[in-house]
């Protein structure tokens, strides 16, 4: 028995624009290509991201970044699969009767390599500075409206630690037992009481949807390279456990 019998919708929530591509498209595919219902909230734009060498490098730090960081979210959710996708603090996931809000990438400073921490100097309206409870209620927020089966995010690290991640999961994990919907971790490789998928049939589409965040990424035959130059295998199978 999968933990996805029976489900037919289910909600991502992401923290950047291509975090849904890099550590779930291969599930979104696969979903979307079962006749399951997808919607994506992303929390922010990514603003603080690098950019890698090439003709959008310019974009680096100015406003213009986070516009074309939208239009590549665009683009690969379209590509995935996604129905309807939805940024954090607009309605409608946005608490009813608050003025809607954006939040900002927090940034982050390597720990060491593999772990992330928080930057020294993220912006008052960072995401991982808004009050958790303003974040949950947001969630819930675009849970009532929707009402997925199921929700879909990070586990309690944010995968690598990034401020932004660990607050999606926290955010997210609320929202749904306050609405006592099913909520599942993302998992990178095999654990205990996990559900593995491997997903390779669905790299075609992962690649053509990883092409479209060109201002933070490029692909070097079956590696994913970083703007900061890092390189992780392009990934298909993924972990689901439920909490």
């Amino acid at each position: 028995m999968s933990l996805l019998d029976s489900v037919a919708s289910v909600l991502f929530v992401h923290a950047h624009p291509d975090d849904e591509t890099i550590s779930t498209g291969g599930l979104i595919a696969h979903l979307a290509s079962r006749g399951i219902r997808i919607s994506l909230v992303t929390a922010t734009r990514g603003e603080r991201g690098d950019v890698v060498a090439g003709p959008l490098h310019s974009l680096a730090g100015t406003p213009a970044l986070a516009e074309e960081r939208e239009r590549e979210l665009e683009r690969a959710a379209l590509t995935l699969g996604v129905n309807e996708g939805f940024w954090l603090g607009e309605a409608p996931a946005r608490t009813p009767g608050l003025p809607e809000r954006r939040y900002r990438d927090s940034g982050m400073e390597w720990i060491r390599p593999g772990l992330a921490g928080p930057a020294a100097d993220s912006e008052a309206d960072a995401l991982a500075r808004a009050p958790l409870t303003e974040v949950t209620d947001d969630l819930v927020a675009v849970l009532q409206h929707g009402r997925p089966d199921l929700v879909i995010s990070y586990d309690a690290t944010g995968g690598y630690g990034h401020p932004d991640h660990v607050r999606v999961h926290d955010a997210a994990l609320a929202a749904s037992r306050a609405l006592a919907i099913p909520y599942a971790e993302i998992l990178d490789r095999p654990a205990a009481a996990a559900e593995w998928f491997d997903l390779d049939s669905q790299r075609g589409t992962v690649v053509a949807a990883l092409r479209c965040h060109a201002s933070q990424l490029r692909i070097d035959g079956n590696d994913i390279v970083h703007s900061g130059g890092q390189r992780d295998p392009i990934r298909t199978a993924v972990g689901l456990r439920l909490r």
